[in-house]
């Protein structure tokens, strides 16, 4: 079933088409999102190669600005979602990512029935972060080595946040 199209204060979430690639694929050479990102799209499928994933593109005025996705923990004990997003660094600093975050929270909440959200910037992502936590996501703690680093020669710590569903905002 494809997944409906989403709407925040100034962003549009559109479940990825085959139109949008080219210029995801275009945000994710960027070395700021490469840097974050590294070889996601390396798989000649993607953004189509994970069933576990629900993947939307983030559009701003009709352009694609970047994207965002969940995957769902269905087990009913451990129920709850996890997001990631990614943008064209032309883009940072407008509240986009914040914005688009908090449509798909709301969606995961309010449509999905999730009571908890995770999510997982690295632990220096100090702007990932502060849109987060405006989002509501509060930290949990860092997941030390968590993750390769982009040259792939060390690691990184990541750091665990996540959002109650009694946290978020009302739905709109």
């Amino acid at each position: 079933m494809t997944p409906p199209t989403l709407r925040g204060r100034v962003v549009v979430l559109e479940p990825v088409v085959a139109e949008h690639v080219q210029e995801l694929r275009r945000i994710l050479a960027t070395p700021a999102v490469r840097a974050r990102w590294r070889d996601e799209d390396a798989s000649p499928q993607w953004p189509f190669d994970d069933p576990s994933t629900t993947r939307f593109a983030v559009l701003v005025d009709g352009a694609v600005r970047g994207m965002v996705q969940y995957g769902e923990e269905d087990e009913p004990d451990y129920r709850h979602a996890s997001l990631d997003i990614f943008l064209d660094p032309a883009v940072h600093g407008r509240g986009l990512g914040r914005d688009a975050v908090a449509t798909l929270a709301r969606h995961l909440v309010h449509d999905r029935g999730h009571h908890r959200l995770v999510i997982d910037p690295a632990a220096d992502n100090e702007p990932a972060i502060r849109a987060y936590t405006a989002v509501g996501f509060r930290p949990v703690g860092i997941m030390r080595r968590y993750e390769r680093d982009a040259d792939g020669a060390g690691w990184h710590d990541g750091l665990l946040m996540d959002l109650l569903a009694e946290e978020l905002d009302p739905p709109r």
